[in-house]
């Protein structure tokens, strides 16, 4: 079964209700339509109701299943402030800021999220991935015991793939941290492993990426792998996770045997991590251009609750399967 399908009969399952922060988009209210009528979440679209509206109408979206929220007028959003204060006073936010912030659709929904009025966001079809993440990070904060917020894509290859022939892999970090730290790296290992098992049902292998494989290379680049995994093995030692490894020693079981004998991961990976955030760009989307790969994300992991972010370019059907997502991850916590 397609990835995407098996996360939309989860979603159907989980029941959460999604808040879109940006419901007088017209993409956005499209989507919404669909999720509803597929039965993917509950929407709740943030926006002033006349324009969100006014904006389904001029695209034929039937949203008439879905919540319209507006901050400005909401009797919640006097809670909303009054929540904000006390979660951000210790940073010097007053009460009249919290006021103004309360109203921003982005705070609002995350604000919602938080008091328990929501159980995901999606967002970021018009705002920056900084937009989305700030109130993220400020509101709902990391889950207990991580201190790291990354991303991770799904990557579904086509079924004549010569390696993995319609199988998932999921690699990280490639849309948060640009060069993160030996811990950073760890952190991001274990939770892509979490997410690929939550929305793909993989049994993760996990492969720590790098020039080098087992010592073949001498560099600060291959120490700082090095050192990320044996902290994640001291984290998660029932995670199968192997590195430092090149890329075809990851993946090609032949150059696996020869560079890393005895290895569960090296020849099998399906969850790639790499050293920095220009590698992992470029390589998710070499994989998905020259492999014909369908990729799904940028992913948000490490929050306390599942707030995705959109890429601006996004289309409808992106949108749709972000809210899939959101929903199934929200279904875990």
């Amino acid at each position: 079964m397609p990835i995407l399908d098996a996360i939309y009969m989860k979603a159907r399952a989980a029941g959460k209700r999604i808040v879109l922060a940006e419901g007088d988009e017209e993409r956005t209210v499209q989507a919404a339509a669909s999720i509803v009528e597929e039965s993917y979440a509950n929407i709740i679209l943030i926006g002033n109701p006349e324009l969100v509206r006014e904006k389904a109408a001029a695209v034929g979206a039937d949203i008439s299943g879905c919540e319209i929220v507006d901050p400005e007028t909401s009797d919640k959003t006097g809670v909303y402030a009054d929540l904000l204060y006390e979660l951000r006073k210790a940073k010097g936010v007053s009460p009249e800021q919290a006021q103004k912030l309360a109203r921003d659709p982005l705070y609002f929904a995350t604000l919602m999220i938080k008091n328990g009025d929501a159980d995901g966001m999606v967002t970021g079809a018009v705002h920056s991935t900084g937009d989305v993440l700030r109130p993220a990070l400020q509101i709902i904060k990391t889950k207990p015991g991580i201190s790291v917020v990354s991303s991770c894509f799904l990557m579904e290859l086509p079924p004549d793939n010569v390696y993995q022939p319609g199988g998932v892999l999921v690699m990280g970090d490639c849309a948060v941290i640009p060069d993160p730290s030996a811990d950073e790296l760890a952190a991001i290992a274990i939770a892509s492993a979490e997410t690929g098992k939550a929305l793909a049902g993989i049994d993760p292998k996990v492969a720590m990426l790098s020039f080098s494989t087992k010592g073949s290379a001498k560099h600060e680049r291959v120490t700082k792998v090095q050192q990320a995994v044996a902290k994640a093995k001291e984290l998660a030692p029932d995670l199968k996770l192997d590195g430092e490894l090149q890329a075809d020693a990851a993946l090609v079981e032949a150059v696996g045997k020869l560079k890393s004998p005895g290895s569960d991961v090296a020849g099998q990976a399906n969850v790639l991590i790499f050293p920095d955030l220009g590698v992992g760009n470029i390589g998710y989307k070499l994989v998905q251009r020259l492999a014909g790969a369908e990729a799904y994300g940028p992913i948000i992991q490490g929050l306390a609750k599942p707030v995705n972010d959109l890429s601006r370019g996004c289309s409808v059907g992106d949108i749709v399967a972000m809210t899939a997502i959101t929903a199934v991850l929200a279904a875990q916590q």
